[in-house]
């Protein structure tokens, strides 16, 4: 009888151990210059988020480019995803939208990310999308709408996603929410355009944790850094955590970028990611 106990726990603590081991949780990355490779490799982050201006941009000559992808080859921590999509001069709100300048951009910048292996383009560029002045917000809506739709079939033919962010109001005018963001992606309704959570700005809008629940269908992808100075979350006490409660609710799996200023990324790096763990593990266990 012993022996029956025995097993029978040993097989009730193995199957334990199996549904811990099940539990899939988001991976840590930081938005920063591949250069901090090394750093962040030995924090044990799990990929780097670049920018397009810096490494899948057209205006970046051929054998520069070339260069890169043999650097990106050798890196420790990948790069997975880039933001920082438009410059400023193109724009895509406003009646001075070259619908095939944009076309065209975004067809080159969708070529080098499958080339860099790179299927993740995360859409903010407050300037580019700025609503001129006295320019009707509806009209601009369904323009984007339509413009992005148009991105997203480009985007479809090298296998990547344009993931749009919210942006709050002291850096663009359109777009300001969450809520904003996720109605575009389900207005543009195609495969290769979805959403960027960034909490950060949802902090700066005050906007309710429980916005990520219902953004549930079209969410692939996180910001993250505290709202008043933009520091690393955990550096100062500003509460990250429901927002990280709400991507366990939803069973979020993808990727968190810190997208943060930091004082001396040098020694921050690891206390970070361990808060970062402790957030994510305590929320995913619940």
């Amino acid at each position: 009888m012993k022996n029956y106990y025995r097993s029978l726990f040993l097989a009730l603590f193995l199957v334990a151990l199996q549904s811990n081991a099940q539990v899939k949780v988001p991976q840590v990355g930081v938005a920063t210059s591949r250069s901090n490779d090394s750093l962040l490799h030995t924090a044990g982050y799990d990929y780097i988020e670049e920018g397009v201006q810096k490494l899948l941009s057209p205006a970046i000559p051929e054998d520069t480019f070339r260069m890169q992808l043999a650097q990106l080859r050798k890196l420790k921590v990948k790069v997975q995803a880039c933001n920082v999509f438009f410059p400023g001069e193109i724009r895509l709100t406003g009646s001075n939208v070259n619908e095939q300048q944009v076309l065209t951009y975004v067809d080159g910048v969708m070529a080098r990310a499958k080339q860099a292996g790179i299927k993740l383009i995360v859409l903010g560029s407050g300037n580019s999308r700025k609503l001129p002045d006295n320019y009707n917000k509806d009209t601009a809506t369904l323009q984007f709408i339509d413009l992005c739709r148009k991105m997203a079939v480009v985007a479809g033919k090298y296998d990547c996603v344009i993931a749009i962010e919210n942006l709050n109001s002291t850096e663009t005018n359109f777009v300001n929410t969450l809520a904003e963001a996720d109605a575009i992606v389900t207005a543009v309704k195609h495969p290769n355009f979805k959403l960027t959570a960034d909490i950060y700005h949802m902090l700066k809008e005050h906007e309710s944790p429980d916005v990520i629940k219902k953004a549930r269908k079209n969410l692939v992808h996180c910001h993250i850094a505290e709202r008043e100075k933009r520091t690393a979350p955990g550096s100062t006490g500003d509460d990250v955590a429901p927002y990280i409660a709400a991507l366990a609710s939803i069973r979020y799996t993808g990727r968190i970028s810190l997208e943060c200023r930091w004082d001396n990324m040098a020694t921050q790096a690891k206390p970070t990611l361990d808060y970062m763990h402790n957030q994510i593990n305590t929320a995913y266990k619940q």
